[in-house]
């Protein structure tokens, strides 16, 4: 039997599922090769098989990755896919994101039959929402508004909320768009309503730092823009220690080469957040995060974080 090209290891969620494929046809129009010899693998991850909890109590973004990073370990898969609004900000030693593709948009998704925007929603109104960064934001623009936690894949999700489980649910547009069922979307939400996760919509590639078979394979996968991007976003999350259990939220654009960063840290009820926000050259991207973070952590004082 002919040894794959490449082995891809990606979660199975049809969401996961699609943006393995996505790479895979990226690296069949660089490479030429024919897709049947580029091998997708899928592997369950802790977080796929826990659903009755939320993501905060069972351990945070690493739960999504742990095993497909030991499959790249032992040589099982060559690259991993991931949705990088998932990836701890500290990698294990000797891994490391080799390429980032083109970022789809970046925006939340309100998703109701009851109302067309978060804010026509009736007063006490329910919504679903496994993230504790969309709960805040929530909570902080409609205190009366309860959430509770919605755990699930996309087509899950969709099926709770037309039960009549929730009045409305919040979900990345991105993952909407890359199942081809953004119809079902009510509304966006702009990033200046609501900043998105860190890194949300970007899709990264995953490799031992050693396997230059690899880099060489995904490096003309790689989106300069979206690398920028993401730098600014995970330098911000890194400084405040963000977890699956922090409410932090961060965005950056590239507008004329000129990076424009929007941060924001909340406590859990939306009671109280700090923002900051930066501008400045591409090659300063990582800085303009580390420094926005900084300042937060300063503002915000020992006792904001420690106590979320």
């Amino acid at each position: 039997m002919q040894t794959p090209f490449l082995k891809i290891g990606t979660r199975g969620s049809l969401l996961a599922l699609a943006q393995a494929h996505e790479v895979r046809d990226r690296l069949v129009a660089a490479h030429g090769v024919a897709r049947e010899d580029i091998e997708i693998i899928v592997i369950k991850t802790t977080g796929d098989r826990v659903q009755d909890r939320s993501l905060s109590e069972i351990g945070g973004k690493g739960l999504f990755t742990k095993e497909i990073e030991e499959a790249l370990y032992d040589g099982s898969i060559d690259i991993a896919v991931h949705s990088m609004k998932d990836m701890p900000t500290e990698l294990p030693p000797g891994m490391e994101i080799a390429a980032l593709l083109p970022r789809e948009d970046a925006r939340d998704a309100f998703l109701s039959p009851k109302a067309k925007n978060l804010m026509g929603l009736d007063q006490g109104a329910v919504v679903g929402s496994s993230s504790l960064r969309r709960a805040a934001q929530i909570k902080r623009l409609r205190p009366d508004i309860k959430v509770v936690n919605f755990r699930g894949n996309v087509q899950t999700r969709l099926k709770k909320l037309e039960s009549g489980i929730v009045d409305a649910t919040l979900l990345a547009y991105a993952g909407l768009k890359r199942l081809s069922i953004e119809h079902e979307v009510t509304s966006l939400i702009e990033a200046s309503d609501m900043l998105p996760a860190v890194a949300q919509g970007a899709i990264g590639i995953e490799i031992k730092s050693d396997d230059d078979n690899a880099r060489s394979a995904i490096a003309s996968l790689n989106d300069d823009q979206t690398e920028i991007c993401v730098a600014a976003e995970r330098a911000f999350l890194k400084v405040l220690d963000g977890s699956c259990q922090t409410p932090i939220a961060g965005y950056a654009e590239v507008k004329n080469a000129t990076v424009m960063f929007s941060g924001m840290i909340l406590k859990p009820d939306g009671s109280e957040s700090f923002s900051a926000s930066r501008e400045g050259g591409v090659d300063d991207a990582a800085a303009l995060g580390l420094d926005a973070g900084a300042e937060l952590k300063e503002r915000a004082g020992p006792d904001f974080l420690a106590n979320l």
